[in-house]
């Protein structure tokens, strides 16, 4: 009896995996013809699906958990603690969690993006640049001596922007 349950537990898991494969081929098919159609930039559609594919791994991590008998009470000690710990992490490090956020704000919602030449404004010395990249943490200027200059994103939005568009 047991063997035979074991035997339904991978059958259910291989079809779990088999159905998320499918779901992530389907969504990065959409992601593409989206950006081709709207235009949008290859970086963020990229990172949008970064974003989706890791949602949808850890939610087929969280399915075949409880397929395989893993207690709900367990798994949610596990996920809150786990969140405990990395909000004292970031509550330590708030100038990081900073930088995440506008990393996040600067990425979907700012009239600048990857490819235009902005100038950071400050009382005495403006940092021109073309903008290379929007990470997690820094957004990276090439200044037309070709160095790389990267700024914390918090800092890029606390700071008034010339830009100019492409």
């Amino acid at each position: 009896m047991l063997e035979y349950l074991n035997h339904f537990k991978i059958i259910e898991s291989l079809i779990i995996i088999i159905i998320v494969v499918f779901l992530k081929v389907m969504i990065t098919n959409s992601l593409r013809k989206i950006r081709i159609k709207f235009g949008f930039q290859k970086a963020r559609v990229i990172i949008i699906n970064r974003i989706i594919t890791f949602i949808l791994y850890s939610t087929t991590i969280v399915i075949i958990a409880f397929i395989w008998g893993v207690d709900e009470k367990q798994l949610l000690v596990y996920i809150s603690s786990f969140l405990t710990i990395l909000g004292i992490a970031f509550f330590a490090q708030w100038s990081i969690l900073s930088n995440i956020t506008a990393g996040l704000i600067l990425y979907i919602n700012y009239p600048v993006k990857i490819g235009d030449s902005i100038t950071v404004l400050e009382k005495d010395n403006n940092v021109s640049g073309e903008i290379r990249d929007i990470g997690a943490f820094f957004i990276t200027l090439k200044t037309k001596e070709g160095e790389l200059i990267t700024m914390p994103n918090a800092m890029i939005l606390q700071k008034n922007i010339r830009y100019f568009p492409e």
